[in-house]
């Protein structure tokens, strides 16, 4: 049976348990209720990913990516802005914690082990380098410009910016955003198409899923996405609580965030690497972390400047070091077309170091 053909009964029932779930959580049905909800939002997840890869093998590379990546940052974006919206001033950090999480887990995290297991499956795996390099260019500029320019600026003291500093930098970064989409769509689309080193799983081989296959998944994606924001905004007390109760510091609660945001990315990403498909994984990857960043500060920044909140974006030196680190880690890693087993495994101990640091400061 060809791929797509049928589609997974799982991957609707997921989205639709979801929903009912939230429905019941209303009615206050006991603290049991959570750990559902928990296995709920996975499972939404999951479903999310499938469905958007649906589409993307519908509408071809690298547009296919990036519907995940925007799909993905939506997700992070609404969970942010309702948890904001919902907390209060008290939640001036959140944003930052769940955006440097979400950076550093994809270029340490997620890049480590794709490069690590595509290397052990494949020995030596190349990529295009023009469009990894303009995706790097790009992501430096917008994280030292949203995450570390905010502690050196005069207007107000950091790590803050000015409500008219705020406003210009979101502006750079979804400028700085919507530039890379349209030269990874239009101008140099050339630059980031995965080359034809064949597919594992014959994936690429495969007949692309019909209009009306791809047009139920695009709503079906949709209804995971919002299962998933309200699952979130659900469960963030419990999340909060059991942080506080371990001891750990409250930017655990945005490392949990992101990860659980970025985990069907971090798998479909996986996947591409572990099948010799690199530049798919790169291209996931980059572009995640571009939409993450490059989406969530303007829209965290419209709340703030709407609320009259103080939004935090500056982060700690000690972050500063590991994600300059990071920076120039992923451009030397990166730097040379063709990556081995020992780029997988420097970031993925800088990774380590990144999750012991944080719970142990």
């Amino acid at each position: 049976m060809k791929r797509f053909a049928r589609m997974p009964l799982w991957t609707i029932a997921a989205p639709v348990g979801a929903w009912l779930l939230l429905g019941a959580s209303t009615l206050g049905l006991g603290g049991w209720l959570s750990i559902v909800l928990t296995i709920s939002l996975f499972g939404s997840v999951l479903a999310a990913v499938h469905h958007a890869e649906v589409v993307a093998h519908k509408v071809g590379e690298p547009y296919g990516t990036l519907v995940l990546a925007v799909a993905i940052t939506v997700i992070e974006v609404a969970l942010i802005v309702s948890l904001m919206l919902a907390g209060g001033p008290s939640t001036a950090a959140l944003a930052r914690d769940t955006v440097f999480a979400a950076v550093m887990i994809i270029l340490t995290g997620m890049l480590g082990l794709c490069l690590l297991v595509g290397a052990h499956h494949h020995h030596e795996q190349s990529f295009g380098q023009h469009g990894v390099s303009a995706s790097l260019a790009a992501l430096a500029a917008i994280v030292v410009l949203t995450l570390v320019l905010p502690n050196y600026t005069t207007t107000v003291a950091g790590p803050v910016y000015s409500p008219g500093q705020l406003a210009f930098v979101a502006v750079v970064s979804l400028v700085l955003y919507v530039t890379f989409v349209l030269v990874q769509t239009i101008k140099h689309r050339d630059y980031f198409l995965p080359e034809d080193v064949g597919d594992a799983d014959g994936d690429d081989h495969a007949d692309p899923p019909s209009t009306r296959v791809t047009q139920l998944s695009l709503a079906l994606m949709l209804a995971c996405l919002g299962a998933v924001v309200l699952l979130g905004k659900s469960l963030a007390a419990d999340i909060e609580a059991l942080v506080a109760g371990a001891g750990a510091p409250k930017a655990v609660v945005g490392v949990i965030i992101a990860a659980v945001v970025l985990m069907p990315e971090s798998l479909a990403a996986l996947r591409a690497a572990r099948a010799n498909r690199l530049q798919t994984s790169l291209n996931l990857a980059l572009g995640s972390a571009l939409a993450s960043i490059g989406l969530t500060i303007p829209a965290v920044a419209i709340v703030s400047l709407a609320t009259g909140w103080t939004l935090t974006l500056g982060i700690d030196l000690k972050s500063t070091v590991l994600l300059v680190l990071t920076l120039i880690v992923a451009t030397l890693s990166l730097g040379t077309g063709r990556t081995t087993v020992l780029q997988g495994v420097v970031h993925l101990v800088i990774f380590a170091v990144y999750l012991f640091t944080t719970i142990v400061p």
